[in-house]
């Protein structure tokens, strides 16, 4: 049993020399030179694209959030970022979420059978989409062309948003009265509701297009006025869906807005 504890030390005391003679060793050498990497062209490519994406990114929240001043155009460096939101699973996701908050107020404040409650919808990327043309037209990178959006328009086939579809159905099935505001004018009535109908939108109570007397308007005074006239009617205006600030904003506002995101036009 001694000899036994007598060579484990030993041998002990032989790895500990071992290693100190390869630290004094260690300690001996020269001390290694500084070497700075500098980043690859690949690299710096990298980081060119990142803080261009983050940028953008930032661009949209403060155009959802309207913290931008008045915009005509999706900035030229930003339409890679925007054409990836709306044709990616973020724009459904967004559409999705917006929908479900407003169905949950929806059911909470339905109203009773008698009430003269109402809500409103815009159309245009509220119950219908008309990314198929802005594919065509830059994803917003290109300055808003009257006629060409009117073509578009009397084409009537603009896809509904299905979550808006939903939507719109469970607010009818609560007893809302809806009202559709759009900025369409009258000259496209019939082309629109056959539109909706096709897209599975009906027995809304009322729509209202821009008549000759409302071309000058902003859409936030042309929206506004029309909201006034229905509570003037009668009507407690308890949700409002649309993509523009302006469908949402000005005065005889309800009770609950619901902006649905749209980073390719600015309408004042």
């Amino acid at each position: 049993m001694a000899r036994n504890r007598g060579a484990a030390l030993l041998l002990l005391a032989l790895l500990l020399a071992v290693a100190g003679e390869a630290q004094d060793a260690q300690d001996q050498l020269p001390p290694r030179p500084l070497v700075i990497q500098l980043p690859t062209e690949e690299k710096r490519a990298e980081g060119a694209d990142e803080a261009v994406e983050l940028r953008c990114a930032s661009w949209r929240l403060a155009g959802e959030a309207n913290n931008l001043a008045p915009w005509a155009a999706v900035p030229k460096d930003c339409v890679p970022h925007v054409r990836a939101y709306l044709t990616g699973p973020a724009y459904r996701s967004d559409l999705d979420l917006v929908a479900r908050e407003a169905s949950a107020y929806a059911r909470a404040a339905a109203p009773p059978a008698a009430a003269q409650a109402a809500w409103v919808f815009d159309i245009d990327e509220t119950l219908l989409s008309n990314l198929p043309y802005y594919a065509q037209h830059g994803y917003g990178l290109e300055l808003f062309d009257h006629r060409e959006f009117d073509r578009w328009v009397e084409t009537g086939e603009a896809p509904a948003i299905p979550s808006s579809l939903r939507l719109y159905r469970e607010v009818r099935d609560l007893g809302f009265k809806t009202f559709l505001l759009t900025g369409r004018t009258e000259a496209h009535e019939a082309v629109t509701v056959d539109n909706l109908r096709r897209q599975g939108f009906h027995h809304w109570d009322k729509l209202i297009l821009r008549a000759a007397a409302d071309r000058e308007k902003t859409a936030t005074d042309y929206k506004s006025e029309k909201r006034k006239e229905m509570e003037a009617e009668g009507y407690k205006i308890l949700g409002n869906s649309g993509d523009q600030w302006s469908d949402l904003l000005g005065y005889s506002m309800s009770a609950r807005s619901f902006k649905l995101p749209n980073p390719m036009y600015y309408i004042p």
